[in-house]
């Protein structure tokens, strides 16, 4: 188990932000992995990420275990786990910052798209589920999950333009990166980075992850739908510019 004091000034906030994030504050779980990669190298933080997520993703699934759509979950975890196939087949062969920052790129014009149309009244109607683009964006969730620890986004390009109740939404990005995490598992054991040193350094982290997590629950109750969703596109706006940042720094 790691025991140096500066990875937990560091990973402490990292997982508490993974938790707010799971209770259903989308978006700010993009910061955590930055943070740790502070103090360990990126690919041992996401190892050490991935059993913390797991733990959470049982509260929050949990906490939602009423409130989230079949038929979203359906298509988008059938996607997701070709892309994640793909991109284990091609983790040496894909650059991560190419996809970041084209991920970034997609999600701020997505974003902003949305944000301009609400606040000019114009909002349009609600996309239903649909089986083609649920697979493409499902593919698109799976595959940058894998390479570039960036399926939030893609998830949300999909889902928020069906307008789901706010609880409904969160539940089904509960119920759909629960599914996920698990089925990144192998791929993690095969590229070896499952080690005893990063599990019992998440073992370390389960409590903050634990209250974290219900805590982003209980916060996220009190907030009203619209002003949720608005404060998600907002969101999703910072999580693309940190995307595109990231992207480019690294091809530069």
């Amino acid at each position: 188990m790691i025991t140096d004091p500066l990875f937990y000034a560091a990973a402490i906030p990292a997982v508490t932000l993974l938790g707010l994030a799971k209770g259903g504050f989308s978006g700010l779980g993009m910061l955590s992995l930055p943070l740790m990669a502070l103090v360990v190298s990126p690919v041992q933080a996401a190892a050490i990420t991935l059993p913390i997520l797991i733990v959470q993703d049982v509260v929050s699934v949990w906490a939602y275990r009423y409130t989230w759509d079949k038929r979203n979950v359906v298509i988008l975890v059938v996607g997701a786990t070709s892309g994640i196939l793909t991109g284990y087949l091609l983790a040496a062969q894909v650059s991560d910052a190419a996809i970041k920052l084209a991920v970034g790129l997609i999600s701020i014009a997505f974003a902003i798209r949305r944000l301009v149309l609400e606040r000019g009244g114009r909002e349009p109607k609600a996309i239903p589920a649909d089986l083609p683009r649920g697979m493409f964006w499902g593919w698109v969730t799976g595959f940058t999950s894998m390479i570039a620890h960036a399926g939030g986004p893609p998830f949300q390009i999909y889902v928020m333009p069906q307008r789901l109740p706010r609880d409904v939404f969160v539940g089904t990005g509960a119920v759909v990166f629960a599914l996920i995490n698990w089925i990144k598992v192998p791929p993690y054991l095969a590229l070896g980075q499952m080690t005893a040193e990063n599990m019992a350094t998440a073992g370390a982290l389960f409590p903050v992850a634990i209250a974290s997590t219900w805590a982003g629950v209980l916060l996220v109750r009190r907030v009203s739908g619209q002003l949720f969703y608005t404060a998600v596109y907002v969101l999703l706006v910072f999580v693309g510019a940190k995307l595109v940042y990231d992207g480019a720094v690294a091809l530069l």
